[in-house]
């Protein structure tokens, strides 16, 4: 029971949490929002699921756990050669540990975290996010981030805008973009083991910062 307890306090450590389409329209936001969205102009690429990942790292005092959230759709918007909007749809019914060697322990974790008891994917089955502007980075090397995007995401019905680089390259009808966005996961009211709420917690503490990592692959 120990080692199935460690394992659940991960859980909170994870990416994203599922934003239900019927009740989108009354979604609670933070102050934070990004002001008036990008309509994303100019031509659409639409990502190519199959070719992209999106995964997630959570770390706590004594170890850390990653896994995968499958994309249920998306798109990106190029205006000449310049990224100019988006959106993603995560399929949060499909978070899934890749660390984990117990097959007992890995489908533990990954029902709790489905569960009430963290991101509720039965009443959130989806997360999204949603690119409000695009900035090339001047003089980016080749390689590195060339663009600073920022955005809202939405998770357990909580809304946030981000800010994070990107490394973003187009040719031949493809846009590949990938990016590592740091969340706090505490402004989607996810404290569980969080230091910032609850006292001694000792090695049971989890970071109140996660990890998502994008790869995608789009196509016209």
């Amino acid at each position: 029971m120990r080692r199935t307890a460690i394992y659940a306090s991960f859980a909170a450590a994870l990416l994203f949490s599922a934003c239900n389409s019927n009740t989108a329209e009354t979604a609670e936001t933070t102050e934070t929002i990004a002001e008036a969205p990008i309509t994303g102009e100019g031509e659409t690429y639409n990502v190519v699921t199959e070719k992209s990942e999106v995964s997630w790292n959570g770390k706590k005092v004594t170890g850390e756990h990653s896994g995968n959230i499958n994309l249920q759709s998306g798109e990106l918007t190029v205006a000449g050669e310049q990224l100019t909007g988006g959106t993603l749809v995560m399929d949060m019914t499909s978070i899934s540990n890749s660390d984990i060697t117990s097959a007992e322990d890995k489908q533990k974790l990954e029902g709790h975290l489905k569960s009430d008891d963290f991101f509720g994917v039965e009443n959130h089955p989806t997360a999204k996010f949603e690119i409000t502007s695009a900035a090339p980075i001047a003089g980016a090397a080749a390689g590195e981030p060339n663009y600073t995007v920022t955005g809202n995401l939405t998770i357990k019905g909580k809304t946030n805008a981000v800010t994070f680089p990107a490394t973003i390259n187009m040719a031949d009808g493809m846009v590949n973009a990938k990016a590592d966005v740091t969340v706090d996961r505490t402004k989607y009211d996810i404290r569980y083991g969080s230091n910032s709420f609850f006292d001694n917690l000792g090695d049971k503490a989890i970071n109140d910062e996660f990890t998502v990592a994008f790869d995608l692959t789009a196509q016209q």
